[in-house]
This record gives C-alpha cells, sequence and structure tokens, in this order.
C-alpha cells in the first residue's frame, strides 16, 4: 500500500520505514496515523524481523506540526492528540521486533520522542536532539516525560524538559539517550549493519529478550526476574536453543530455524 507521508521498503528481513514530509518531517496527524498503518503490517510480516525507523532530508523529525497544534484549543482536543500519539509510542516500544531509530538530522520534540519508543538509536555526529515543548508552553505529550528520566535519570531529564535547551548526539551518547554516533551519511548504514546482526540470531530469543526487558522497566526486579526465568526455561525446549549449544560445541556458526 502506498502512503503520502511514510515509505517502506522490505529486504533481507529488514524493513525500513521512512519518514518523507517535506520540508522538516513534521508530525502531523496524517503522518500519525500512516506510522500506526504501518507498524500494524509490519506486526503481522512473517518476513521481517526488524525495523528501521529514518527519515529523509536534513531533518530526523522536528516534532510536532505547529500549525495543526495551534488549533487544539480545550483539554479534551489536547489530551485526545496526546493519547493518539502515546498510543502509536508505545506500539512500537512494546513490539516483538526490534525497532532501531537511524537519526539523520535533528530531532526535537515529538520527533525525540517517537525515537525514544524505540529500542535502539543510532544518530549523526553533531545531532541535536531536545524537548522544547516549553517553549511553546506546554509539555511533552507523546511520553517524553515518562520515557526521557528513564533512559538518562529524573535530573538531568528534569533539566532538558524544564529548560528545553538540546544535546549534541554526542552529548547524549554520554548519557545513554544515543547507542552510537556515526560519521553523516553513514547512519543508515550503520543502522542497517546492526539490524543484520539481530536478523542472524533466533527470533525466539530474540522476541522473549525484548518481553523480558519490557516486563523489567514495567515491574518491580521480582516480577521482573521472575519473567526472565519463565522465558529462559521456554528458551531450553526449543530447536534453537539446541542448534545454538551444539553449534558451538562443534565450533561452527549455527543455523537457527526459529523453532
Amino acid at each position: 500500500m502506498a502512503y503520502r507521508f511514510v515509505s517502506v521498503e522490505v529486504g533481507d528481513r529488514i524493513a525500513t520505514v521512512t519518514l518523507n514530509h517535506p520540508p522538516s518531517n513534521v508530525l502531523g496527524t496524517a503522518v500519525l496515523q500512516e506510522l500506526d498503518d504501518i507498524f500494524s503490517g509490519l506486526e503481522a510480516s512473517d518476513t521481517v524481523r526488524v525495523v528501521i525507523l529514518t527519515a529523509g532530508g536534513r531533518y530526523f523529525c522536528p516534532g510536532a506540526d505547529i500549525k495543526e497544534l495551534a488549533q487544539v484549543g480545550t483539554a479534551h482536543q489536547g489530551s485526545e492528540l496526546s493519547g493518539r500519539g502515546q498510543a502509536l509510542l508505545n506500539r512500537i516500544e512494546r513490539f516483538d521486533k526490534p525497532v532501531i531509530a537511524a537519526i539523520n538530522g535533528p530531532c526535537l520534540g515529538g520527533g525525540l520522542e517517537l525515537a525514544m519508543a524505540c529500542h535502539i538509536r543510532v544518530a549523526t555526529a553533531g545531532t541535536q536532539l531536545g524537548l522544547p515543548e516549553i517553549k511553546l508552553g506546554l509539555i511533552p505529550g507523546f511520553g517524553g516525560t515518562q520515557r526521557l528520566p528513564r533512559i538518562i535519570g529524573p535530573s538531568k531529564a528534569a533539566e532538558l524538559i524544564l529548560t528545553g535547551e538540546t544535546l549534541t548526539s554526542e552529548e547524549a551518547l554520554v548519557l545513554g539517550l544515543i547507542n552510537r554516533v556515526v560519521p553523516a551519511g553513514e547512519v543508515l548504514a550503520q543502522a542497517k549493519a546492526m539490524a543484520a546482526m539481530v536478523t542472524s540470531k533466533g527470533r525466539l530469543a530474540t522476541q522473549a529478550a525484548l518481553r523480558a526487558i519490557r516486563t523489567g522497566l514495567d515491574s518491580p526486579l521480582a516480577e521482573g526476574l521472575a519473567r526472565e526465568s519463565e522465558l529462559f526455561g521456554e528458551l531450553c525446549e526449543t530447536a534453537d536453543k539446541k542448534e545454538g549449544t551444539t553449534a558451538f560445541l562443534q565450533k561452527r556458526p549455527p543455523a537457527f530455524t526459529d523453532r
């Protein structure tokens, strides 16, 4: 299916989802809807193992469409817009397939919130990242006040949210907000290389790892540990576990079959 603001390419079990809403890839309602439709399809796909989320042009995403946002004048409208964005980002965060953000340019406001919902983030050197909503008399509404403190800690998150100041990708790397910083023009290639490393592993173990991490973020430590043990036990009965351990002992690469 063709979309107006987002494109999708699939190859080698990797889906590349590209924001293509010139000039800066703002997150308007139509873009959010297209992303929701696309991720629904990718979730059901048996051929896609990893998703890369990137953008065309100079920007990754500067956030919400301010012209659209200016028309929001009631608490109900604001909560509805926030809820729509949160629902999409929650879906991405809870995806059973790894989602890698390939951040090719400025990543601000809703754009950073979108990137934070991804499991891994790779950014171009010198890229600006931040949550500047406070400068509009607002707060982040797509999950930024919740995800940023969980990723970099509450104190630094409060500083960034309350001042609206930005970080460079290099500063974000030190804080753990970004996984890797790469030279300009290489971000998509690096993301694809990382995705290929993931696709070479067994799907069942990859899926279980994401589920265990997700439970740990949502639950007390004891619950997370119990879920980890449960998933570990389930994997011990799989053909992939047998193949992985056998291949290790035989000093050869494993040939996983996702069973």
